[in-house]
């Protein structure tokens, strides 16, 4: 597993918000090690029985919190950012989406000054199943396991790790990294973590068109991975020049093509399938020749 376990203690920036107060029930009852939430001006009520403080600095230094979980609206989203990077926490997981880019490129140098891992914005969050939910990801479809997963995509996420648990092939962590252009942790440092985690023995990618993001990540796999890596592109067949679905996620002047991102991750040495389920037959095969090595 990577960047989080059962004993991450998490704090919830937005926690009396509707969404907040939605997914800090739901992550309770997953059974993730929630501490405190954060409100401006609430401070001393409470959100499904934890307690809410004014500010990150309290929160932290009352519970010992090491983690954050951000749901504000995106014109808060900068300074609620700001605010925890600040506080010294290990790990800020930003779910928000619709962020000015100039604000998540601020966001984002704070985080890397700082040293703190920012995952986000615009994604569902972090999972180590069985251990602990962080964001808005179905747990009940993650089961423990050793492969690893990295992903643009929250729906893609849900799909291929339904399919993945269904037959068997259980989950170390998950990370969403978030459909943005300009984002926090990405493909690299992910892949890094995966391959020296001891508990993935498969890491799967999960990318989409649009950027480079993928081209990145296949040099970095040539270079750096000796774990299998299965990889799935997501909008192999979308026209040039069309949006789909992310900001990160259109083509412009030939580059960021399904096509492209695909030829690179195969000459990188990473399986990359044209379906869903065929990520499933692909991690099997892999573990199959662990097994027998």
């Amino acid at each position: 597993m990577i960047l989080v376990n059962k004993d991450t203690k998490i704090l919830v920036q937005g926690a009396t918000g509707k969404m907040g107060a939605s997914h800090t029930k739901r992550m309770l009852a997953y059974g993730s090690k929630l501490v405190a939430g954060v409100t401006p001006g609430k401070g001393g009520d409470t959100v499904h029985g934890l307690p809410v403080f004014d500010t990150v600095n309290e929160a932290v230094e009352k519970t010992g919190a090491t983690c954050s979980v951000i749901f504000v609206p995106p014109y808060l989203a900068l300074d609620a950012g700001c605010e925890a990077i600040d506080a010294g926490l290990d790990l800020v997981v930003l779910i928000t989406e619709g962020i000015p880019p100039q604000d998540t490129a601020k966001l984002v140098a704070q985080a890397k000054a700082k040293g703190v891992k920012l995952v986000g914005p615009n994604c569902p969050g972090v999972i180590t199943p069985s251990e602990t939910l962080i964001g808005i990801l179905p747990g009940v479809i993650f089961k423990s396991g050793p492969v690893g997963m990295i992903s643009r995509s929250g729906t893609l996420t849900y799909e291929i790790a339904l399919v993945l648990s269904d037959a068997g092939h259980g989950q170390s962590t998950c990370v969403g990294v978030g459909g943005d252009p300009i984002k926090g942790m990405g493909y690299p440092e992910l892949l890094r973590a995966f391959n020296d985690d001891p508990a993935t023995e498969v890491i799967v990618l999960i990318g989409e068109i649009g950027g480079t993001a993928e081209e990145e990540a296949a040099a970095f796999i040539k270079e750096h991975v000796k774990k299998p890596v299965v990889a799935y592109i997501a909008g192999q067949t979308a026209p040039p020049g069309k949006r789909m679905g992310h900001a990160g996620a259109i083509i412009s002047g030939g580059k960021g093509t399904a096509e492209t991102k695909m030829k690179a991750l195969t000459d990188a040495g990473a399986s990359v399938a044209t379906t869903p389920n065929e990520v499933v037959e692909m991690v099997s095969k892999a573990r199959a020749q662990l097994a027998r090595k």
